[in-house]
């Protein structure tokens, strides 16, 4: 695992998102984050990586908001398993 920013997984306000690369595809902990900070965050990324690319957000709530962004982008989200206090989405590019 290779880590290219490493702040604490509940940063204080004005921290930038820990992002980094595993066998399963990119990584971006948002938790901890004022919104609309994780939206931009989460959509900056996107914003860089191909369509064959896999992103797994590490979110501390529901992001309600980032799914008609995706949507609009042609990215879905499916949820995976993951501690408690923690949701964590899989992001894939809409294959149609």
């Amino acid at each position: 695992m290779r880590c290219d920013q490493l702040p604490a997984p509940h940063a204080s306000p004005g921290a930038s998102p820990r992002q980094w690369h595993d066998t399963d595809g990119a990584h971006i902990d948002v938790r901890g984050l004022a919104p609309p900070q994780p939206l931009v965050e989460i959509l900056r990324l996107l914003d860089t990586l191909s369509r064959e690319a896999v992103l797994i957000v590490h979110h501390d709530r529901e992001p309600m908001l980032l799914y008609p962004e995706l949507a609009e982008r042609g990215w879905l989200a499916d949820a995976l398993d993951a501690p408690a206090g923690e949701v964590r989405l899989r992001l894939t590019a809409d294959s149609d």
